[in-house]
């Protein structure tokens, strides 16, 4: 079902709502055509219909329904929360790896810096765009990783096996890793059968409803639980969406990152270190 998934990427959230409701309204209106039409058949055989039954199962099915939208909603915002989740771990690497990269010897101090300066800012805007602009903030996300590690590599070079050296391979290490987790949280969504059956029940309970229902009080009444449904639908569809819907992970933990290392250029923390002297040739 991940073609029906991608299809319904591309639907409006308004629109896939409107859609829910015109099919629930023209699965009541049949339910109630026949109800009627059993009504007319138990008149010309001279029989009554014998009632009491539906509002049981009426419930039942109402109840089945909200169990389903509850169990969906669950599934979409654990998603959720994980990508919000990796947000903050992924804004705490590089910002460990801003703070042992001030360690480093000039030019690699200034370069890793301004690598991981860029990235930042670019994570920013890839949390934050449309679908249509991510295309080149992921191509521009892959090359700034590699030029992270290449000059984590000659960084290492100048200053040997050191302490300093495992632990800046370690953090920069967890930012690479945080680039895949992200990516992956991002495709990890509720499965497409899920959101087809729910349809599918949703439409059921809205036609047993206009069968049970055929009173005006009745009518109205339903049409409010539609309205319910639809809009539970639309909510849990916009929390799935990692991009491209109104409800999407803060970006508040990169965005106070990026603030923080504006504020922290190269040589901030060289207030009480001693001066590289350069050997004498």
């Amino acid at each position: 079902m991940a073609n029906l998934a991608e299809f319904l990427d591309k639907l409006p959230i308004l629109l896939v709502g409107l859609l829910m409701l015109a099919t629930m309204m023209l699965t009541a209106a049949a339910g109630y055509v026949l109800r009627r039409r059993v009504r007319l058949m138990l008149t010309h055989k001279g029989a009554t219909e014998e009632g009491g039954a539906e509002g049981y199962i009426v419930s039942a099915v109402i109840g089945l329904v909200a169990l389903l939208l509850g169990f969906t909603f669950a599934l979409a915002v654990g998603r959720f929360e994980t990508r919000r989740a990796l947000v903050l771990q992924e804004a705490n690497a590089i910002g460990t790896s801003y703070l042992r990269v001030q360690g480093l010897p000039e030019p690699h101090r200034t370069r890793m810096s301004q690598i991981l300066v860029n990235y930042t800012n670019n994570r920013v805007e890839l949390g934050t765009a449309s679908p249509d602009k991510m295309a080149p903030l992921i191509v521009a996300s892959d090359r700034l990783l590699v030029e992270l590690w290449a000059g984590t590599l000659a960084a290492t070079d100048a200053i040997g096996n050191s302490a300093l050296a495992s632990s800046l391979h370690s953090t920069v290490n967890e930012v690479i890793d945080m680039d895949s987790a992200r990516k992956a949280a991002r495709k990890v969504r509720v499965p497409g059968e899920v959101f087809l059956a729910l349809w599918l029940y949703i439409a059921v309970t809205a036609g047993m409803l206009g069968y049970a229902r055929s009173e005006t009080q009745g009518r109205m009444l339903a049409g409010i639980l539609f309205l319910l449904f639809t809009m539970s639908y639309m909510l849990i569809i916009d929390i799935d969406r990692p991009a491209g819907g109104n409800i999407v992970e803060s970006q508040g933990p990169m965005i106070e990152l990026r603030e923080t290392l504006k504020q922290q250029p190269p040589g901030t923390f060289d207030t009480w270190r001693k001066p590289v002297v350069e050997p004498a040739t």
